[in-house]
């Protein structure tokens, strides 16, 4: 019999933040989003017992930084550590969802080696995750598509209102360029508290678009009016965030490459959250591939991009 310490692993999957549809808050809550589950990237975490916590691999930093948090907020001794190993990750400040993701599954990892039962919504909290959005935490716990409900004055998490199916044969596109990174860290804390509201009339619009052309067209497997509602979130968003990112794009190189497509008839397209990501959205494998066939060629010069075609994760993170 084998005394080796049991082993936690979880994954966690990367998440399309397709924009906020409030950023008006006359009625009381600001903010809301709509969001996407991927199948990949991921971040992988292994965890065991340690009397001092230790981790390797790939953002092993934060990692750590997770469980000092999580120690803190629980006033637990520091001699219940873990043995943090980082098997892969999501891209860091891509746009990806990777610094929530991170400390959800490795929250939970330590949540579950001392049965301390804590909530995907409790550990964001003690790592100060879900400021503005809960698309991280929602996409987390149940896959799919989600939509939060934004933050009123006692939220403490903005609330998952909705939840819908990605339609199966629909493939996304990620637009990946490593020379570039999305606002991050204090530089967002500052582009929030410097940016004007939007008019109401273009939030009352989004909050439509939503509600009764986004989810309407997933159930109805219709990616062309999907299309319209997540372009007309992009302009909002992009043209909100404008002056802190540059454009309504964070990259250049991610915007021209939006552009080809939109010459090739796409029309579900855009950046996640403050990017530099983009994604293009396509109803079958094949198209998916083609599309990125073509991209290599025709983006061949651009040695910071580069194309990966995933799907949707349909279910939540198993903990």
């Amino acid at each position: 019999m084998s005394n080796k310490p049991a082993t936690i692993s979880i994954t966690s999957s990367a998440r399309l933040h397709l924009g906020f549809f409030d950023l008006n808050g006359e009625q009381g809550r600001k903010f809301g989003s709509l969001g996407i589950a991927l199948a990949q990237p991921a971040t992988q975490v292994l965890m065991e017992k340690s009397l001092e916590s230790k981790a390797i691999g790939e953002d092993s930093t934060r990692a750590l930084q997770v469980i000092q948090k999580i120690q803190h907020a629980l006033s637990m001794p520091k001699t219940h550590g873990a043995n943090i190993q980082i098997k892969q990750v999501i891209p860091a400040h891509a746009g990806l969802g990777s610094g929530t993701q991170l400390a959800l599954a490795v929250g939970m990892a330590y949540s579950k080696l001392y049965d301390l039962n804590l909530q995907a919504h409790e550990i964001a909290q003690f790592t100060a995750r879900g400021a503005r959005s809960g698309i991280g935490v929602g996409t987390f716990l149940y896959g799919g598509v989600v939509v939060d409900g934004g933050r009123g004055a006692n939220t403490i998490m903005p609330p998952i209102i909705a939840r819908a199916n990605f339609p199966r044969d629909w493939r996304v596109i990620l637009i990946l360029d490593t020379s570039n990174q999305g606002v991050h860290g204090e530089q967002e804390v500052n582009a929030f508290n410097q940016l004007s509201p939007v008019s109401k009339t273009v939030a009352e619009m989004l909050c439509h678009l939503v509600l009764m052309q986004a989810l309407p067209a997933l159930a109805e497997q219709d990616l062309a009016s999907f299309g319209v509602a997540v372009r007309a979130l992009q302009i909002a968003t992009g043209d909100y965030f404008s002056p802190a990112q540059g454009g309504r794009y964070a990259s250049p190189k991610v915007a021209q490459v939006l552009d080809w497509l939109a010459q090739q008839g796409v029309a579900c397209a855009g950046q996640s959250s403050w990017g530099p990501t983009g994604f293009a959205i396509v109803d079958s494998q094949e198209k998916a591939q083609s599309f990125v066939n073509s991209l290599n060629v025709h983006f061949a010069f651009e040695k910071a991009l580069s194309f990966v075609v995933t799907q949707a994760q349909h279910h939540g993170t198993i903990c």
